[in-house]
């Protein structure tokens, strides 16, 4: 099939390059005209393991091409993808759709003969019915169908999630529609992926409402860590109770920083937004979106009162900065309000992250010195955090950091190390929701 992707981003470039690796024709299409060189000299503008390689073979075999020019492709397409960013409004957090109705008003000037449009962009609900009448009203004698098909593509593994995805959302309200769909995701029917055919306006809120559950999923675990700490229980072992659960999964309970990244902050206060305009808060999703913002800028604390209490003149490691492992994605990472709390404490920091240096330079706040790796980034410190759990620092030489650090503190926001391992190399070592009891609930208990 011919397929035109409308953006070439994480979202795009994804998705174009594993439809093209299917066996369909794709041409990828952006504004961007230094991006669009770039792709065409087989450069890739975002780190995902295994895109790059993806990318190349699929381009060499001549059924991936990238242009800045939609109006060939679009008139020769059997379905066009929009795949443009949906990022925060500012001022009142909404969806801002302005890239989803600028596609949408080229792609009807372009249309030649039936094609189906499909929103692959995260957008709220009746986006797609806006999206049909600007085309209509732009071009009354087009044959088309407009369609919501939404990605839940993780980052770090996007290639797998398509390739061997949950499900396969398509909401679509004529047959033809789906006809065509099914022949675009007719190479996946081996690996026997679901199929969820609805409404339009049910497959943009699924995305949603799936986003919000599993940003609530991280926040409640985190809330049970903080719990574990005064009570001198260990909440990995409260998430493996609960997990084994088959109602509930053990799927991100894996208690940290609070969640970042470029869905979940966006899709939740999307989401809040949206039911506040329909006349029905989603009270549980605000909760989530409010604890997980306070509980980034706690981490800071975190870190200060291992620290005893006082960071000014001292120097911070900061191991890992990307929101989360394998993407060089900086979006509201928690080490952007960690790293800022510890600049207000007057700290200085020292940082590294395998691939997300770059776009922290932009991003992070103050005076940041990047380094080379690991054991260049702890040397003088007097604590080392580690926000990401990037494998690189999953078997750290503690004896050497050890050597290398002017105090050996260490603070593990992600629990990658044994307790009685780190501290039986001398270190003072700081966890999330594995502590003793603090003196406060001891208090509480003896009171008692």
């Amino acid at each position: 099939m011919k397929i035109v992707m409308v953006g070439s981003g994480y979202v795009g470039l994804v998705s174009g390059a594993c439809f093209a690796d299917f066996g369909h024709d794709i041409v990828c299409v952006d504004k961007q005209a230094s991006k669009i060189e770039a792709l065409n000299r087989g450069e890739i503008p975002i780190f995902e393991p295994g895109l790059s390689e993806l990318v190349r073979s699929n381009a060499a075999a001549g059924r991936l091409s990238f242009t800045t020019d939609l109006s060939g492709p679009v008139a020769d397409a059997d379905a066009v993808f929009i795949a443009v960013g949906t990022p925060s409004r500012r001022g009142d957090g909404f969806a801002d759709l302005s890239y989803v109705y600028a596609a949408a008003r080229e792609i009807a000037l372009a249309l030649r003969g039936y094609t189906v449009i499909v929103t692959k962009s995260t957008v709220p609900v009746g986006t797609g019915d806006e999206v049909e009448r600007i085309i209509r009203e732009l071009r009354p004698d087009a044959e088309f169908s407009v369609v919501s098909n939404p990605e839940f593509l993780r980052e770090g593994a996007a290639i797998e999630d398509f390739k061997r995805p949950d499900r396969i959302v398509i909401g679509a309200e004529e047959e033809r529609a789906r006809t065509v769909m099914a022949d675009v995701y007719r190479p996946l029917y081996l690996n026997s992926a679901p199929i969820l055919n609805t409404s339009r306006r049910t497959a943009e809120l699924t995305k949603y409402a799936a986003n919000a559950f599993l940003a609530t999923k991280i926040t409640f675990i985190n809330e049970m860590a903080d719990l574990c700490e005064q009570v001198g229980a260990n909440v990995q072992d409260v998430a493996r109770g609960m997990g084994l659960d088959n109602r509930i999964g053990g799927k991100f309970l894996h208690a940290g920083p609070g969640y970042g990244g470029s869905c979940f902050p966006k899709d939740t206060l999307a989401l809040i937004k949206t039911a506040q305009d329909y006349g029905t808060p989603a009270r549980i999703v605000e909760t989530v979106a409010a604890v997980n913002d306070q509980r980034k800028r706690a981490m800071g604390r975190k870190v200060v009162a291992a620290c005893g209490g006082a960071v000014r003149g001292k120097t911070i490691a900061v191991l890992g900065l990307t929101f989360k492992p394998n993407t060089d994605d900086m979006r509201d990472a928690p080490s952007l309000a960690i790293v800022a709390a510890l600049l207000d404490g007057g700290a200085k920091i020292r940082a590294f992250d395998p691939e997300g240096m770059e776009q922290a330079k932009a991003a992070l706040p103050g005076e940041v010195h990047y380094c080379s790796d690991a054991y260049d980034c702890v040397t003088g410190a007097d604590a080392a955090v580690i926000v990401t759990e990037w494998n690189i620092f999953r078997a750290l030489d503690l004896g050497r950091v050890k050597t290398l650090m002017k105090e050996p503190v260490l603070v593990d926001l992600r629990n990658v190390y044994r307790a009685e391992q780190v501290r039986a190399q001398g270190f003072h070592y700081d966890d999330i929701g594995r502590g003793t009891v603090s003196a406060a609930s001891k208090t509480k208990e003896h009171a008692a």
